[in-house]
């Protein structure tokens, strides 16, 4: 506990925030490398992953490529980029780690979710006269969007704990933080460092959760679905319209049997 106590003292310190090894700015070079590298990976590996799981081929091999960038450890693709010219442009070394790290998840779930989407659905569109593109943009993604987001949390996650090497390559982030305490055999500073990693890993989860639901095009769909549930036996008599509906027992005229 004397260790938790001392972090938790050295988080509330003002001078921990402020000046330009504060948390305030090694936070903003954290965040900047994490966008950076999903705006890259997404910029990869949707409309590949869209257009595969729309035409329903290559699927498999374009999958496990983009798997063998999880077989590789990302510190040691990080240490091979920096023994290349690119050591020389600041964080890109750390940033093309971070996407070959992030695009796995990114295509692979939205890959499934075109691919597994409701396909009495698409057939129907399709007999409606709608084209690929229309047919992708308006019945496929809709129902694909929970796993396609759900490949962006887990990528956002991800990158977010991996960024810390960045410092490990000169780079900023809250992996400074950590290295230095490390350095300088400050324990309660490496727990500080790794406590701020994952809350913000966990703020912009919910973050990313929250805008799921606000942004879902089906929402009012999906949530009227769940309010409905499965229904109870006999729901189909009582339909609207459906016969012996609204009308009252003793109205009710016995069936005959015709001869």
């Amino acid at each position: 506990m004397g260790t938790v106590a001392d972090a938790w003292t050295w988080l509330t310190t003002g001078s921990n925030w402020s000046g330009t090894s504060g948390i305030g700015v090694r936070l903003g070079e954290h965040l900047y490398l994490t966008g950076m590298s999903l705006a890259i990976a997404c910029a990869i590996a949707l409309p590949i992953a869209f257009w595969l799981g729309h035409i329903g081929k290559g699927g498999a091999l374009a999958i496990n490529i983009s798997n063998v960038g999880r077989a590789v450890p990302t510190l040691a693709v990080l240490g091979l980029l920096m023994l290349t010219p690119l050591r020389m442009h600041g964080d890109w070394p750390t940033v093309i780690a971070l996407v070959l790290f992030a695009v796995p998840p990114l295509l692979t779930n939205a890959y499934v979710g075109i691919r597994e989407a409701d396909r009495d659905v698409v057939e129907a569109a399709r007999g409606m006269g709608m084209s690929g593109p229309q047919l992708l943009g308006r019945v496929e993604l809709p129902l694909g969007y929970p796993l396609v987001m759900t490949g962006l949390r887990s990528a956002t996650v991800q990158v977010v704990a991996t960024a810390t090497l960045a410092a490990i390559a000169g780079g900023g982030g809250l992996g400074r933080i950590i290295t230095a305490g490390f350095r300088t055999y400050n324990t309660p500073m490496v727990v500080a460092g790794a406590f701020l990693v994952a809350v913000l890993a966990l703020v912009l989860e919910a973050v990313l959760v929250v805008a799921e639901r606000l942004l879902d095009p089906m929402r009012g769909r999906r949530d009227g679905r769940r309010g409905r549930g499965r229904g109870t036996p006999g729901d189909d008599l009582a339909a609207p319209g459906a016969e012996g509906a609204d009308v009252p027992p003793g109205d009710r005229k016995p069936a005959t049997a015709s001869l």
